[in-house]
Order: C-alpha cells, then sequence, then structure tokens
C-alpha cells in the first residue's frame, strides 16, 4: 500500500472513532432523567393529629413510617380553614382571595381569570397524566370542591373546557410520570364515623383520650375525640395500602408522597376559624431518592408552597401569578402564611390572619358575628359545641373555655404560640405587646393590598342544611333535644326523613 493510500485510510479511521465518541455523547446528553410519579393524599378535616406529631392515644404506624423516612414539616398552614377555598388556593398554587375563590361553594359556574391556571393543566403540558382519586380508599377519594368553573376530567382551556384530570381510581406504567391526588375522606364529619369505629379492631377508649385546655372535660366530647382519632387510624390504614401498592407495581422508587390536610379538624377553634386547629396542617413527604429519612423541619410554610414545589418536582416552570414557592428550592424564604375566612354556607363572615414562627394575629372584621354563630353544619356536626353551650349558660366553663362562646369575637387577636400553643390568652390589649401588634396589624394590611380579588363575581350556594335545621326543631323536637345533649343524630337521616315529608306535602297539595 503506498503512502497515499495509508493516508486516506489512517483519516477514515481517525473519522469513523470520533464519529462514533460523538454518537455516544450525544446519546449520553439526550438521555431524558425520568421524571418522577408524584402522590398527593389529601386527608379532609384533621389537624397536627398524628402520632409522628406528638398526638396521644392514636396509633399511625404507616404515616410514622413516612415521615421516619422522610420529611415532617412543623410549621405547614392552608391559607383558609374551610375546604373549598383552601382547595382553590392548592389548585392554582395561589391565594384564593387573590382568585376571587374565597368564597365557601360560591362562583361554581364562573370561570377562573385567565391570568391563573390549575396546576394540573400545566402538569399535563409537561407530559404528565393526571389522576384522581383511587379505586380502594373509602369512597374513591374523587373529591375536587373549588370555588371556579371545573370538570372533572377533560381538556383545559379556560374558556369553554374546563377539565382537571385525565382518568379516574388507577394509575398504571402507561400513564407515567402521573401525578395523582386522592382525598382520605373518613377523618370529614360524616355518618360513616360511628361505623368506622364499630368496625376497627382497637377503638380508642374515650377515658383515655387527652383533650386541649379549651374543650371541656365531658362524656360526649371524650366519645367524639375517641372516633376523630378512629378515623385517624383508618386512613392511616389506607396510606399504607398506597405504600404497599406502589411496591408491588415497581413505582415506589420513582413516587414522590406527599400527604397534607386540606383544612384543620372540624371541632372547637379548628375548621371554620382563624386558630391553630383550624389553619395549621400535618404535611409530610417522602422520597427517598432525594431526601433523607426522619428530618423534621421548622420552616413556615403555605399550602400553596406545596403546590409550586409539585410543579418545580415535575420540571415546570413556576408561574409568576403564583403566591406560592417551591420549598426545596435555594431561594425559598417565607416569613407568614396569610390566612382568610369569609363565607361559610349561610354565615357571611370576614377574619384575616397572620402567622410567623413565634406569633399568630387575627383580626376580624365582623366581630358582631360570635364564634358560635349557630351555622346548621356544624349544629349537626360538632357534639362539643351544643354539651358547651349549655355549659356556658350554667356558668361551668373555664376561663379558656368561655370566649368561644361569648356574644362577639375580639376585634383582634395576637398570641405567642412558643409560650402559648393552645392560644389561650390574648395579649392584642396588653400594652407590653403594642409593637408586635402594630407590626402585624401593619404587615395584615399590606397582604389585603397584595392579595386583593381580581374579580368580583359572588354567586353563592346557600345549603339546605339550614331550612332542615329548622325543620328539625319544629317537627322532631325529641331529635332535637338528643343534639343539643352532645348525640350526633346524623344530618344524612335527617335530611331523608325531611324529603320524605317534603314528598307527602306536595303529594297532598
Amino acid at each position: 500500500m503506498n503512502f497515499v493510500k495509508r493516508y486516506i485510510l489512517i483519516c477514515f479511521s481517525i473519522v469513523a472513532l470520533v464519529s462514533c465518541k460523538n454518537k455516544e455523547v450525544v446519546k449520553k446528553e439526550n438521555v431524558e432523567v425520568k421524571k418522577p410519579n408524584i402522590i398527593w393524599l389529601m386527608a379532609e378535616d384533621i389537624s397536627t393529629d398524628l402520632e409522628c406529631y406528638g398526638m396521644p392515644n392514636v396509633k399511625t404506624p404507616y404515616l410514622n413510617k413516612m415521615a421516619a423516612e422522610g420529611i415532617q414539616f412543623e410549621n405547614a398552614f392552608v391559607t383558609n380553614s374551610i375546604c373549598s377555598p383552601s382547595r382553590s388556593a392548592m389548585m392554582v398554587g395561589t391565594h384564593q382571595v387573590k382568585t376571587n375563590s374565597h368564597n365557601h361553594r360560591s362562583n361554581r359556574d364562573v370561570p377562573l381569570n385567565k391570568k391563573f391556571k390549575p396546576f394540573t393543566a400545566l402538569l399535563r403540558e409537561a407530559g404528565y397524566t393526571c389522576v384522581l382519586g383511587h379505586e380502594k380508599v373509602y369512597t374513591y377519594g374523587q373529591k375536587i370542591d373549588v370555588n371556579f368553573k371545573t370538570e372533572q376530567l377533560g381538556e383545559w382551556d379556560g374558556v369553554t373546557k374546563f377539565g382537571l384530570f385525565d382518568k379516574t381510581n388507577e394509575y398504571t406504567k402507561e400513564d407515567e410520570p402521573f401525578f395523582a391526588q386522592i382525598q382520605l375522606k373518613a377523618t370529614h364529619r360524616g355518618n360513616w364515623w360511628s361505623e368506622v369505629r364499630e368496625k376497627s379492631k382497637h377503638p380508642v377508649d374515650p377515658e383515655t383520650v387527652t383533650l386541649p385546655p379549651y374543650m371541656a372535660d365531658h362524656p360526649a366530647i371524650r366519645l367524639d375525640w375517641a372516633k376523630y382519632l378512629d378515623q385517624i387510624e383508618f386512613i392511616d390504614g389506607e396510606v399504607g395500602m398506597i405504600f404497599k401498592e406502589l411496591e408491588d407495581k415497581g413505582m415506589a422508587e420513582n413516587t414522590i408522597v406527599i400527604f397534607i390536610g386540606d383544612n384543620g379538624r372540624c371541632n372547637i377553634r379548628g375548621k371554620g376559624y382563624l386558630h391553630d386547629p383550624g389553619l395549621r396542617i400535618p404535611f409530610i413527604i417522602h422520597y427517598p431518592k432525594q431526601f433523607k429519612g426522619g428530618e423534621i423541619r421548622k420552616d413556615i410554610v403555605s399550602s400553596t408552597d406545596i403546590t409550586a414545589s409539585i410543579l418545580e418536582f415535575a420540571g415546570v416552570e413556576i408561574p409568576e401569578y403564583m403566591t406560592g414557592q417551591p420549598i426545596f428550592n435555594d431561594n425559598f424564604n417565607r416569613e407568614y402564611v396569610y390566612g382568610a375566612r369569609d363565607l361559610w354556607d349561610e354565615i357571611e363572615e370576614k377574619s384575616r390572619a397572620l402567622i410567623s414562627e413565634d406569633w399568630s394575629y387575627i383580626r376580624n372584621d365582623k366581630p358582631e358575628i360570635p364564634y358560635d354563630a349557630h351555622q346548621a353544619y356544624l349544629e349537626f356536626y360538632r357534639p362539643a359545641v351544643h354539651v358547651m353551650r349549655t355549659l356556658y349558660k350554667e356558668g361551668k366553663l373555664t376561663k379558656e373555655q368561655k370566649p368561644f362562646f361569648e356574644p362577639n369575637k375580639p376585634k383582634e387577636e395576637l398570641y405567642n404560640l412558643k409560650e402559648d400553643p393552645y392560644e389561650l390568652y390574648n395579649l392584642a390589649s396588653n400594652s407590653k405587646y403594642t409593637s408586635v401588634l402594630e407590626k402585624f396589624r401593619k404587615k395584615t394590611i399590606e397582604f389585603d393590598e397584595e392579595m386583593k380579588p381580581v374579580g368580583t363575581e359572588y354567586f353563592p350556594t346557600i345549603p339546605r342544611s339550614a331550612i332542615v335545621l329548622e325543620w328539625l326543631k319544629k317537627e322532631l323536637p325529641n331529635d332535637y333535644k338528643r343534639m343539643q345533649a352532645g348525640e350526633e343524630i346524623g344530618l344524612k337521616r335527617v335530611m331523608g326523613l325531611y324529603k320524605e315529608a317534603q314528598k307527602k306535602v306536595n303529594k297532598n297539595k
């Protein structure tokens, strides 16, 4: 072989080698990082009443394990203590007041302002399959409950298409990457509480429960608290089932599991109020692929931050309109959570709150409306209210228990959460804390302006429970007396009796 031919052959060989090397580099550079699946478990009406948060008398082994292998947040808060405004904020990642979705069960036929999108629409644009519910949890966990126009399934454009999810009840390998939102309903008040307790192999003993000091020690209240803890143990079993399913399907390693409450427990000072039991929620995240186990974080976290974090996990750019911040971003920095309470059923209310790690401030713009406003839904579902209302009239409540039943609310409330975690001592009128009060008062006004609603549409839905309650008092006085004694007589049962009575009336017309 002459020199020229040898030179040409060497050149071709070098080109071929370089070409192969470049292909390998390109192949490696083009390897798509597998996006994580994300499961959002949303327990209804639950405060930090889990064993891993220190709640006595309750056993939550699966949630304990989830926390031990993941991250447990101590200072996570919703932006509203009622389900539909709270869920509205989480679905958009934006405070519900700003999106004009802050009034419970209102504006259900009003499209979301065009500047906003549900975060599931953003996930679907990024290639995620969005799944609602699970076939093995109680009532399938398909609740959406937001205060703007939506449809369960279908596409979203916010104008003629309002679908939030792609499918229900099941996620498979073919759906990956998927996002699944699953509601754990048992902890929500309902006729199933007694049934869950009856079927429990180890129902909580009412005699052993530890009540907060703002609740009276009474047999009916102890039983009701024990039933609530029974429900928590029930949903803990559902959490365990979901983790086992992920293992069985070979999905556990690449799936982020998030557990939260949609608002606080449905009891005195809880759901519907801006006190700690209404706004503070459990928040646990499990993703061994990224997070070391057993970490406890004290950061102040808003529920809208969880939405933003889900988008960041999915590789989605956070929209500028979002008031939530991705928690695991190096720039995450939240000093306050701004809470709001507005319409709930037939009660037109307006209160605002600002919570930091050390302080809680509440401004009641309608102090003439008492905490105990005799709201129909709560009449049916809060035995403690009836019992303590009677004790209040008899002068038998302690000074820590009385404020909830006074005829008016204070215009302002200020609590030192470090020294007074139960918020028993309102410091708003204490001159020693004037500077703290003024700081939180001013900052709350700033948030009022920042979260000013984008629209003024207001089409509330008033529930039938208010009508049914008046009918109960008149037509079933003995049942009403049982309710006043602290017995939960069941809204669903009474609603059925009311409907039957109405049919007879209409038939006789």
